[in-house]
């Protein structure tokens, strides 16, 4: 997901082949003519009119609840699914509802249309995309004493800076619009003429039309229903689970489900409704590949390590320091990650490179191709006609883009050292003049396979910068910093490029498209801040063994001490072991992309080395949820595929909000003093003896 279908690290996976309304898109040219055909006869508002009080007045409501679903998410294990389907089918039902009901009493001025779905979905997708890009739970909470704490290097004044909401707002409303104006110049070239298919953008198109058709709204009424009815079992589960959370490991969250010694190592199901949510929507390799990662390192790798103990590294460090058993799970895990990383971004630039040579090349060569010897021209069926007079009817001018980039980032230039002191002006001038071009590979390849590597550029950006400043003059900060500037213009150049393709398939207006995105991302600006401040002031955010482990932070963190410090305060064997995985990662990458070049279908069983790396820091438990989610999701397939892909989103949805916003009144209750009145705690026989004798001598 956004990130959008993927994991946030981003995993890397084709979201076309986890979403079921992939069905939905046609097959044929007759198929294309039927969807345009369905709506011949009904009036396509202006953009203006596209572009609603109510629009918005939704858009907010539904954001601040996908603020709260993407910030639990993140401070969890990261893994965020894509929120579109879930966005379109709730923006649909609330204003559809609310229409249905002035129709009936006779003050509908304005009847709902497919375009002002299609902005509702923008404005919540921007939204919780910047809680994604913020970097709360990444590299801004990186930066946090509490993180640097457990780094055990960089913890100096110049490299660590208290968070606060003031200076976190105003950093991200100086460096997330930039990325609009980048990438706006290119959507004529990048939708009309090389028809890139931008798989979520597409998918999503095609449920928010089948949504305004009459059998589709039938189908989306009864989504809402099975949304409601997960929604509520999730709410009131997770409520149900927290009276018996009146202590530290209490609560089914802690049930030992495969004996104590497994739950030792952190495998056990902790009865989470949200992730086998986000496991009912991710791909089947993605949950595959998270539980074989576990089994690799808390299965294997670390009890051999922990075996070593007093040769490999001191006995006598806290579990939460690098120099110990810590080190190797956050740098190997960080070595796969940039391991695939790396691989992803070189085989972009030669994917788009090798795009770009090819439609150059068809261009020339269409130049020199006389016409027909009747003068016949190309036929463009109806739907492609359509879409691109209503693509071209409003234009936003070049000078209008290329003007609000300058502007925009000559503020973010003048703004971002008085947040940041250790980054200089000239720091930020260098990540702005290379930003666009990698913005356009991001977009482009994006389009091609659905895939954002925009955090693949921030943890480069945070080694380049990082070694640039060097570690006694806030080095670890600069490249922390530097890596939400690369972050919010490459992700959002995705996100708007993905959002125009929906546009295009919706005949709704780029105008409103852009400018609704500029409101999602305005009230993601704001939302994001406030949403993770009431979280990290609630729980002990970032904290390993805590709800909230936050693991990114301290990953992030990793990065830059590798960037300033180099490689020498590593534990023993670490870098040899961190260098293996980092090649392992290229291997196994570079074996799929083999066996798929040469259709050999096996490759869609190789694990992705992105999605491994995620449990060596945290452990199998949601990885095992998420599992589940894929079994029952084939469970249901199995049984009834149609009913299955039609509704397996909305329940997955309804169990990723009700237990998500749990946290809202969980966390208010926190705040308030008020624990829960049970501990629910499970305990070998053996130690469950010695209570009783201590119980009972006393």
């Amino acid at each position: 997901m956004e990130r959008r279908g993927h994991p946030h690290e981003e995993e890397e996976e084709e979201e076309i082949e986890s979403n079921p309304n992939h069905a939905q898109e046609p097959k044929s040219n007759v198929e294309k003519v039927m969807v345009e055909d369905a709506f011949k006869n009904t009036a396509v508002p202006s953009w203006t009119k596209q572009i609603t009080a109510r629009a918005m007045a939704t858009s907010f409501v539904l954001s601040i609840i996908f603020n709260f679903i993407v910030c639990k998410l993140n401070l969890t294990t990261g893994v965020i699914p894509s929120l579109n389907v879930a966005a379109g089918l709730l923006g649909f039902a609330i204003l559809k509802s609310w229409t249905a009901l002035l129709e009936k009493i006779g003050f509908l001025k304005q009847p709902f249309t497919r375009q002002e779905n299609t902005v509702i979905q923008t404005c919540i997708v921007a939204s919780s995309g910047i809680a994604f890009s913020s970097g709360t739970a990444s590299y801004l909470l990186g930066m946090s004493a509490r993180v640097a704490a457990q780094a055990d290097g960089g913890n100096t004044p110049q490299n660590v800076k208290g968070l606060s909401i003031g200076w976190m707002m105003g950093f991200l409303f100086a460096v997330s619009f930039v990325g609009l104006f980048s990438i706006v110049p290119l959507r004529k070239m990048m939708i009309l003429k090389y028809k890139l298919t931008y798989p979520s953008g597409t998918a999503t198109a095609y449920l928010i039309n089948s949504f305004h058709t009459p059998k589709g709204a039938k189908l989306a009424k009864k989504q809402v229903s099975v949304l409601f009815k997960s929604f509520c079992f999730s709410f009131f589960f997770a409520f149900f689970q927290w009276f018996y959370t009146g202590g530290d490991d209490c609560g089914l969250s802690s049930f030992p489900t495969f004996g104590i010694k497994a739950f030792a190592n952190r495998f056990y199901f902790d009865f989470s409704s949200t992730y086998v949510g986000v496991g009912m929507i991710c791909p089947y390799m993605v949950n595959i590949s998270l539980l074989l990662g576990a089994v690799v390192s808390w299965g294997v790798m670390w009890p051999m390590i922990e075996s070593k103990k007093g040769y490999w590294y001191s006995a006598h460090l806290p579990g939460s320091s690098l120099h110990g058993i810590q080190g190797y799970r956050v740098f190997i895990a960080i070595a796969m990650m940039l391991g695939d990383g790396l691989f992803h971004v070189v085989l972009m630039l030669i994917k788009t490179s090798r795009s770009l040579i090819a439609q150059h090349t068809k261009k020339d060569s269409s130049a020199i191709t006389p016409d027909s010897a009747d003068g016949n021209t190309q036929i463009v069926d109806y739907d492609e006609q359509r879409r691109t007079d209503f693509f071209l009817k409003d234009q936003i001018p070049i000078w209008v883009a290329l003007s609000g980039y300058v502007i925009l980032a000559a503020i973010s230039i003048i703004a971002v050292p008085f947040v940041f002191h250790q980054l200089k002006w000239y720091h930020i001038l260098v990540a702005y003049a290379i930003a666009p071009v990698l913005a356009f590979c991001n977009a482009y390849g994006c389009g091609l396979t659905d895939w954002s590597l925009a955090s693949n550029y921030g943890k480069f950006a945070i080694i380049i910068f990082s070694s640039w400043v060097g570690l006694e003059h806030g080095g670890v900060i600069a490249g922390l910093a530097s890596c939400g500037v690369m972050m919010s213009i490459v992700s959002t150049a995705s996100d708007l490029m993905q959002d125009f393709k929906t546009g295009y398939l919706t005949l709704a207006s780029p105008r409103s498209m852009f400018f609704s995105q500029v409101f999602g991302t305005a009230m993601g600006c704001v939302m994001s801040p406030l949403v993770f401040w009431f979280f990290y002031k609630a729980y002990p955010i970032g904290d390993p063994e805590g709800t909230y482990p936050a693991p990114y932070g301290l990953m992030y963190r990793g990065i830059a001490l590798l960037g300033v410090e180099g490689i020498n305060s590593l534990p023993k064997h670490c870098l040899t072991l961190a260098i293996a995985f980092f090649v392992a990662a290229i291997v196994i990458n570079l074996i799929r992309e083999v066996l798929q070049k040469y259709e050999y279908k096996i490759y869609r069983f190789i694990p992705s080395p992105m999605c491994m790396a995620i449990p060596f820091y945290l452990g199998s438990y949601f990885a095992i949820d998420m599992c589940v989610g894929s079994l029952i999701l084939f469970v249901w397939q199995r049984a009834n595929k149609r009913r299955a892909n039609d509704f397996a989103p909305a329940v997955a949805s309804g169990l990723i909000c009700g237990d998500s916003l749990w946290g809202v009144p969980a966390a208010i209750l926190s705040l308030a003093g008020l624990n829960p009145p049970i501990c629910m705690k499970f305990l070998s026989a053996s130690v469950n003896a010695k209570v009783d004798t201590f119980l009972n001598g006393n």
